[in-house]
């Protein structure tokens, strides 16, 4: 039976965590870093290599992190231990990142919530659905990404976004997504998605405030358009 290959197997200047302890956690490579948590390989290759694999297949940290457990089950090597480990940590990271969003301002005006989310969003590749949600000072309750994919209706149900809304008693929602074109301009399915969550929402008394789409480190705001 073929040994599992393991990180001690490495030489110790390629093992991550002796990297990490010698150089510091910032210093390594997302590979390094999954790895380490992923703690052994596939009888076929080390955590590294398995590490890189994954991060390949799904193109991005993003998207990995957008990943379910049976997508994950679909790896070479990533047994139900390894899925699980994977989604609980990613979720501690999301949990994390909703934390540090809590009472983080007020949005006053679309400018205030497009610097929420410029920097994360500007560069993504991916067409990436998120909604800010507030309370009713607008004070920011958190941010969370509903949808990773070109923006239309099968991917954006109302049922998802307001389900996350609610569960934060939120008052009112901006709606957030971004063109990896860098142009701005919103399409046919930006503005019929709009109106049926406004129209939702109104049902539900939460308030669709503004959609801002993003792109370029620049914004536009359907609000200040007229669109909304």
């Amino acid at each position: 039976m073929a040994r599992r290959i393991k990180i001690k197997d490495l030489p110790k200047e390629e093992r991550p965590r002796e990297r990490l302890i010698r150089h510091g956690v910032h210093r390594l490579a997302n590979k390094e870093l999954l790895a380490i948590l992923l703690r052994t390989g596939s009888r076929a290759k080390s955590a590294l290599a398995l590490a890189e694999e994954l991060l390949a297949k799904f193109d991005s940290l993003r998207n990995l992190s957008a990943a379910g457990y049976e997508e994950l089950l679909q790896v070479r090597g990533i047994g139900p231990a390894k899925a699980t480990d994977i989604l609980a940590a990613f979720e501690l990271a999301k949990r994390l990142a909703d934390s540090k969003m809590e009472f983080q301002g007020i949005v006053n005006c679309p400018q205030d919530a497009a610097q929420m989310v410029l920097r994360e969003l500007s560069l993504e590749e991916k067409e990436h659905f998120m909604i800010i949600m507030l309370n009713t000072k607008h004070r920011v309750i958190a941010k969370k990404i509903i949808s990773i994919g070109n923006l239309h209706s099968s991917l954006v149900h109302p049922r998802e976004m307001f389900k996350e809304a609610i569960k934060r008693s939120s008052a009112s929602v901006i709606l957030v997504h971004n063109h990896p074109s860098g142009d701005l301009t919103p399409s046919k399915d930006d503005l019929l998605v709009t109106e049926r969550l406004r129209k939702a929402g109104e049902l539900l008394g939460i308030e669709v405030l503004d959609h801002i789409i993003v792109g370029d480190n620049r914004y536009l705001s359907f609000r200040e358009q007229g669109l909304l």
